[in-house]
């Protein structure tokens, strides 16, 4: 019987979410939809110390604004609840006993001191402290110490932790769904810690490992900063007994810098001016970071353009919906060098979706534009400017600059505008479109360039003559969209008002 698809993806709540893992969770979620299968989160909230409150919540937010669907997790819930994995703890101290039981772990009860020491020391005869196989019988341990004062230390409160008592000269023989075979010897390896008493948590290495095998996970996909923890946890789950059960596992590239060297972080965004956090953040001390949807970027644009920064579809397409995204992914497609991200063409993407919008798609977020400039405008017509002007533009936020002379009239005219394109005779066609546009009736903008333009060929008018003039007039410079769909939207009487001013503060010549 095939094994059914369940896949999740656990963040950490110790920040906001990096486009890097949105990534991350928007791969599983499109291997899980193309499979037929699950897709789950789970909070990985073990470690107390780095927990930033609001950082969960952002991370439910992202996925939403996403479009990515969750079908199990802590808002959900589902028939391996609870997905927080503070919410668990009984269940690893269970595990991880089971582990010194069956004599793959061990107690430690070194205090951070006598480990900050020993390294110290290590490093002064100029070698690296690795807690493995060498030392682990020589520092207090269960392995060194007897079974008596084992008891009697834990008995008495000492803290103390499990670390995985790692094989001595082994190699661990792996499968990565992107990387091919990998082998690791095992005395290359140090012994991790397990499960720490002090907080009555475990670590990432042992709570991943027991929720993935107990949510029933079929695959992990995972940045490759996990890569070095591979051969642990195919260690743990034969430790476990697991190993018939145990996922395959896929390893993502990096995201990286711009100039292509480099992790992405935050701080290339600051210095050059984009966002790297899916929304918008504020820490609990009021630091902030900057996000793709407050800077204007359609969800669909982002994901697109995540979805394109380490898988190759293997065409020239380049705009996918999120169900041909499904359609299309495969995990033999993504690479295994990093992805470097670029910033414009992150803006093209915005801006092809941009014009695919409809006006009324895009009403509200123009009336918002306006509103922000104290413009207030109707559904209707935010709807009709909209339509005219999203093929020039690329957020939202360029609305304004593309059509605030609708709203504002010009007080003067731009000085190299006027010389370029009011030239001898501009005066007297001007004078005369007036009177034509002053007897329409209909000033729709279909009809007005239908009369205007038989007149102008009638007459052997030379277009860029009067079109150039007309739009210094109306606009009062040589920018804005089609001019008879301006006018339509300023309607008959301002074009009329900005015409007769123009006509009596231009030259006339």
């Amino acid at each position: 019987m095939e094994r059914r698809v369940r896949v999740r993806f656990a963040p950490s709540p110790t920040g906001p979410l990096h486009m890097g893992g949105v990534r991350t969770a928007l791969y599983n979620y499109l291997f899980a939809r193309r499979a037929g299968g699950d897709f789950i989160l789970r909070i990985e909230d073990t470690d107390s110390n780095r927990f930033v409150e609001g950082a969960e919540r952002y991370i439910l937010d992202s996925l939403r604004w996403c479009g990515i669907t969750i079908d199990e997790g802590v808002d959900e819930g589902g028939p391996h609840a609870p997905y927080r994995q503070s919410e668990r703890k009984e269940i690893y101290l269970k595990y991880a006993m089971q582990l010194v039981e069956s004599g793959n772990a061990y107690y430690a009860f070194d205090t951070p001191e006598e480990l900050n020491a020993l390294r110290a020391q290590m490093e002064a005869e100029g070698k690296t402290f690795a807690y493995d196989h060498t030392v682990r019988e020589k520092l207090a341990t269960s392995l060194s110490l007897s079974p008596e004062e084992v008891a009697e230390r834990i008995a008495r409160g000492d803290v103390w932790v499990i670390r995985f008592k790692m094989p001595v000269g082994e190699v661990v023989e792996m499968d990565d769904l992107i990387r091919g075979h990998i082998s690791v010897n095992t005395s290359t390896l140090d012994d991790k810690v397990l499960y720490k008493s002090a907080d009555s948590l475990p670590t990432y290495h042992l709570a991943n490992i027991v929720d993935d095998h107990l949510m029933e996970i079929s695959h992990v996909i995972r940045g490759e900063e996990w890569l070095p923890s591979l051969p642990l946890h195919y260690l743990l789950y034969r430790a476990f007994g697991w190993s018939d059960t145990q996922p395959e596992f896929a390893h993502l590239p990096l995201l990286l810098k711009p100039t292509g060297q480099g992790k992405l972080s935050k701080r290339d965004g600051d210095k050059m001016g984009f966002p790297v956090f899916p929304l918008f953040w504020t820490s609990p001390t009021g630091e902030t970071a900057r996000g793709y949807r407050e800077d204007g970027y359609f969800p669909e644009a982002f994901v697109n353009m995540l979805a394109l920064l380490g898988w190759n579809p293997g065409t020239e397409q380049e705009i996918f919906s999120m169900e041909e995204l499904i359609a299309a992914f495969s995990l033999d497609r993504v690479g295994k060098s990093g992805a470097r991200f670029n910033p414009d063409k992150t803006k093209w993407f915005n801006a092809q979706y941009m014009h695919t919008r409809t006006g009324e798609q895009l009403a509200e977020a123009y009336q918002k534009v306006m509103a922000d400039h104290g413009v207030e405008c109707s559904l209707e017509k935010s709807a009709q400017i909209a339509e005219f002007i999203k093929t020039r533009a690329t957020f939202p936020a360029d609305f304004w600059d593309l059509s605030s002379f609708l709203f504002i009239a010009p007080e003067e005219y731009d000085e190299k505008s006027v010389k370029k394109y009011w030239k001898e005779g501009s005066h007297a066609l001007i004078s005369t479109l007036r009177e034509k546009l002053a007897a329409i009736d209909d000033f729709s903008n279909k009809n007005t360039e239908e009369i205007c333009h038989s007149w102008i060929v009638e007459n052997n008018i030379h277009m860029g003559h009067i079109m150039n003039a007309f739009r210094v007039a109306i606009v009062g410079q040589s920018k804005g969209f089609g001019m008879y769909e301006m006018c339509e939207v300023i309607g008959k009487e301002e074009t009329l008002r900005r015409l007769d001013k123009a006509l009596a503060t231009l030259p006339q010549i």
